[in-house]
């Protein structure tokens, strides 16, 4: 059946034209978009971009468009946006762009960009950054490496960096020819300095770094301080290093960790939460020689002082021993003089003495002697007492003598001899 139309049809490429002049008539000028890039990538000199507007209390997308920056403009908008805001065009910056409309009919639609504002690129990264501040603040995590002292003899490091970079070659050479002949015992963990990778590569190798310091084996390495280093490359590649959880992993790592990573007037915020921030590889090499250096002249300032303490106790003892030798003869005279007086004094009250001790013995003597008459047989024997001997001995008991036996018994005027019948 035919159907019979009053309209009139199109073709594809008509219709699309029709779609082009239509745009052009209404949107002839340029516009100033704030928008957030999904995808950014370059190729054959041009940028592609994908914009999108996300919904700021579900961070869900509520509008998308492609864009595209020419080669021409490409090549003047890149490296001013780069070095006004010190990182690269990338997906997940918020930029404002000035774009016109254009609609092709074989490729569809497109914003065209013409112009970059950084400013608001740098408006809106400072305020991520006061964010993350903010939030390290409030978890009491911002500054806990600053309470954490690196140790006298800090000389096992622990390195984070790109594999074969110049920046870590310079630091192992800078700490290898120390002017002190100082030793350093250096261990790399490689990580990506640069790019979207740098997050969680940092991580990853402080997790290692973490593993084998608080291994109770006492093989496993020890480390006193971790350097993070990145020598050389772009200011642009500065952004992998200011994200929240590589600022509360460092932020709560036990170890003292130095930062190296950027130049004199870029702080990242790893650089705000680390123990200590310094330019490049090198000066981190040259803070810590400068470290054990110090230690080292302690070490000499105690030993001089051990030194000049024993010296002077020396000192005093043979000042000392010198006084007393010339002491020692106004002593010995003085001793002398007092002995000899001592000795006066006995040899004076010695006639005395033995006088006193001749009396006292003598009465003594005299005493012994009464008592001794005391006991005098004799005088028992004129008051009417006899004694009665048996073969010289007193006899005591009746029952010691027998039949025969001779005894003699004295009396004050003579002996009377007697035979036991």
């Amino acid at each position: 059946m035919k159907v019979e139309r009053s309209e009139r049809s199109y073709t594809l490429s008509g219709l699309n034209a029709l779609v082009r002049e239509a745009i052009e008539a209404q949107l002839p000028d340029e516009y100033w978009v704030e928008a957030e890039l999904s995808e950014c990538r370059e190729r054959g000199g041009h940028c592609y971009m994908e914009l999108v507007e996300k919904d700021d209390r579900t961070n869900t997308p509520i509008a998308r468009a492609s864009a595209k920056c020419w080669r021409q403009t490409w090549q003047m908008l890149q490296p001013a946006f780069e070095r006004t805001t010190s990182q690269p065009l990338r997906a997940g910056l918020k930029v404002l762009l000035r774009v016109y409309a254009q609609f092709h009919e074989a490729y569809g639609f497109s914003w065209i960009v013409t112009d970059i504002d950084p400013t608001y690129t740098i408006g809106d990264m400072a305020r991520k950054r006061q964010e993350i501040i903010r939030q390290l603040k409030e978890e009491g995590v911002f500054d806990l490496q600053r309470e954490l002292h690196i140790p006298m003899f800090a000389q096992r490091i622990a390195v984070i960096s790109a594999a074969g970079a110049a920046g870590y070659g310079d630091f192992v050479r800078q700490l290898e020819d120390n002017a002190y002949g100082l030793y350093f015992k250096v261990t790399l963990f490689p990580a990506v300095m640069q790019g979207e990778q740098v997050e969680q590569s940092i991580i990853s190798a402080l997790e290692r770094i973490y593993s084998l310091t608080s291994d109770p084996s006492p093989l496993a390495p020890k480390f006193d301080v971790v350097c993070i280093l990145r020598g050389g490359g772009a200011t642009a590649d500065l952004s992998g290093f200011d994200t929240l959880a590589l600022a509360e992993n460092v932020a709560q790592f036990p170890l003292p960790v130095i930062t190296g990573i950027g130049h004199e007037r870029d702080e990242s915020i790893l650089d705000m939460v680390s123990h200590t921030r310094v330019k490049t590889p090198t000066a981190a090499a040259a803070l810590l020689v400068d470290h054990l250096k110090g230690v080292l002249e302690r070490i000499e300032q105690a030993e001089t002082a051990v030194s000049n303490y024993i010296s002077n106790c020396l000192l005093r003892q043979q000042q000392r021993i010198a006084q007393l030798t010339t002491l020692i003869p106004t002593l010995a005279m003085r001793m002398v003089s007092e002995q000899r007086h001592r000795v006066e004094l006995l040899a004076n009250r010695l006639p005395v003495a033995i006088e006193r001790r001749l009396t006292n013995q003598k009465h003594r003597m005299e005493s012994l002697e009464l008592q001794l008459k005391g006991f005098d047989p004799q005088l028992l024997l004129s008051r009417g007492y006899s004694i009665t001997l048996h073969q010289g001995r007193a006899v005591r008991d009746p029952n010691q003598l027998k039949p025969g036996d001779e005894i003699e018994t004295r009396v004050e005027k003579g002996v009377i001899t007697s035979v036991i019948k």
